[in-house]
């Protein structure tokens, strides 16, 4: 595995890759991966060539007051797990490589962006679409695979792809990986392992919650009066605050009073012992 840190390099080894019409699968990443990661890096091993995976901490996605500086980074282990994996090259930018003196450009999607993680993270979703549009021009992969568990990073790299006619990759080749959970239905995230033994047990009270409230809402049940029991069951559980909880039209993202025809998806964000977990997950229409 090639591991590059120069833009100049990146585009020459990419090149490499792509001869004799091999096509390249990009795997975006913050590092501290874990085997959510690496089912992404094996599902686009089975969409393309060759995988190109990158981790980049980006500082433009981190509010003032969240933990980009505590955040984990482990390059040399990260590696070591791709390597394993098969990923033909690693693309891992220096902050100055990625965001060069006088950088002063910015990408910002309205919509999908507004509510959920938006509403609480002001600017977060347009540190998201910067970096990666960059990402997505630096390598130019056939095919790009997320995962689902943060389903409106999704839905605003798509309507991004869209909106600026990008054609590598498409916005139908970019790729959603469902979510990789733990035995006990937690969502695996790197942020995870901010968990003391107390708080990770609670933790799981967070999927089981979502799955009985997703069975309410599909029998027929208010919607509104199943989230607000949701978010008790989990203040009730110890988790110190509910940033949101919600059923939202699964392409839209715009919040739903009640189950439609369309697909829709119950959105939740939470916080325990300091840590803020997200988790997703999809709702039959009742159509």
């Amino acid at each position: 595995m090639q591991t590059i840190t120069r833009r100049d390099m990146l585009r020459k080894s990419v090149a490499e890759l792509r001869e004799d019409g091999a096509t390249v699968a990009l795997v975006p990443t913050m590092g501290a991966l874990h085997d959510g990661h690496l089912t992404l890096m094996r599902e686009a091993a089975k969409l393309a060539d060759h995988v190109v995976a990158s981790i980049f901490v980006n500082p433009t996605q981190f509010g003032p007051n969240e933990d980009l500086d505590a955040y984990p980074r482990q390059l040399a282990e990260d590696s070591a797990m791709l390597e394993g994996e098969g990923v033909a090259l690693l693309w891992a930018p220096t902050v100055d490589e990625m965001y060069p003196e006088g950088f002063a450009s910015n990408i910002s999607v309205e919509g999908v962006s507004a509510n959920f993680c938006g509403a609480d993270r002001p600017g977060h979703f347009d540190g998201v679409a910067t970096v990666v549009c960059k990402l997505f021009h630096q390598v130019l992969p056939d095919i790009a695979c997320f995962g689902e568990k943060d389903w409106q990073q999704l839905a605003v790299i798509r309507q991004m792809a869209r909106d600026l006619d990008l054609t590598r990759p498409l916005a139908s080749d970019i790729i959603g990986i469902p979510t990789v959970r733990e035995p006990d239905g937690l969502a695996m995230s790197s942020r995870n392992r901010y968990l003391n033994a107390e708080d990770r047990a609670a933790a799981a009270t967070l999927p089981r919650e979502m799955r009985e409230a997703i069975a309410r809402i599909e029998d027929g049940q208010h919607v509104g009066r199943t989230l607000a029991a949701l978010e008790d069951a989990l203040l009730g559980a110890g988790f110190s605050s509910v940033d949101y909880a919600d059923l939202a039209d699964a392409a839209s993202l715009a919040k739903l009073d009640e189950l439609g025809n369309g697909p829709a998806r119950l959105l939740v964000a939470a916080r325990i012992g300091g840590t803020r977990l997200i988790d997703n997950m999809g709702v039959l229409s009742g159509g």
